[in-house]
């Protein structure tokens, strides 16, 4: 109750949280309304750069929640933004990804070419990955192109079960070409180092919450983060079980989080109470 009762920002995962695949989770829209009424501020930080942050705010429209753009943070944007900390204005990236991720560099000021004399590739999720794509990429890499991943992350959960995530691609290109990426998204710093800027966070009252050991979970340790895993998402309770990882809180979802938080807030806090007599 006490780490609930002190936590004042969240950065929140939302694929596998707040829904999966195309349904909301249960308790979406009182979830929501619980942060707005105790002011507690967040950041929805999710590695998939296959969509937006204007598609993630119209998702949430559709499910009855009202976010603003700049709480929103998509692997695609922290890319663009890592790209413009290390590249000049106008270098020339191939990507592998969807529309998201291109828009975003372009709108970075990148030249996005669908050729190997590039300066860098970026990596992100693919819905029409073909073998085609991957063996442009690995050219590109091999001529001396930097490879950049948005994500790892190595499944994500649909509607029917888990699918393969941008990290089997990432993989792929890793053995082909025997070079590593530099990835940008969870379990790496820079998302939750934006997310905290954002919302004006310091690590003692801030948390994050997903439903993925090896990046919403490990990166939030590695910032120094408390931790609150979903078991609604991609991870079971015999994986948390068998993982060298584990959260500092476990909840079933955020129906189950809202109400455990909601009970914490309203509780006696002990330090005001008198001691009992013995």
């Amino acid at each position: 109750m006490e780490e609930l009762r002190r936590l004042r920002h969240l950065i929140i995962d939302m694929d596998g949280v707040l829904w999966r695949g195309k349904r909301p989770m249960e308790g979406l829209t009182d979830f929501f309304a619980f942060l707005r009424r105790h002011e507690i501020r967040f950041v929805l930080a999710t590695n998939n750069a296959s969509r937006s942050r204007m598609d993630y705010v119209e998702q949430l429209a559709r499910f009855g929640v009202t976010v603003r753009p700049e709480e929103v943070l998509p692997s695609c944007d922290a890319t663009a933004f890592y790209l413009q900390q290390i590249a000049p204005a106008g270098a020339r990236v191939l990507v592998v990804g969807e529309q998201a991720l291109r828009a975003a560099l372009s709108e970075a000021g990148f030249q996005v070419v669908d050729e190997e004399n590039v300066d860098f590739v970026v990596v992100g999720l693919d819905w029409g990955l073909t073998y085609a794509k991957l063996a442009r990429a690995a050219r590109a890499i091999w001529n001396g192109a930097r490879f950049i991943g948005t994500n790892p992350d190595p499944v994500w959960p649909g509607e029917d079960g888990l699918y393969p995530g941008n990290g089997a691609t990432l993989a792929f290109l890793e053995r082909a070409t025997g070079v590593s990426p530099i990835v940008v998204g969870k379990p790496e710093p820079l998302m939750f180092q934006i997310a905290m800027q954002r919302m004006g966070a310091v690590p003692e009252t801030t948390a994050v919450i997903g439903d993925q050991l090896p990046t919403d979970i490990l990166g939030g340790k590695r910032a120094g983060l408390r931790t609150i895993l979903m078991l609604s998402g991609a991870t079971t309770p015999s994986m948390l079980a068998e993982s060298p990882v584990q959260p500092d809180m476990v909840f079933a979802d955020i129906r189950a989080l809202t109400a455990a938080w909601e009970a914490a807030l309203t509780a006696p806090d002990p330090k005001e109470c008198p001691q009992r007599l013995r």
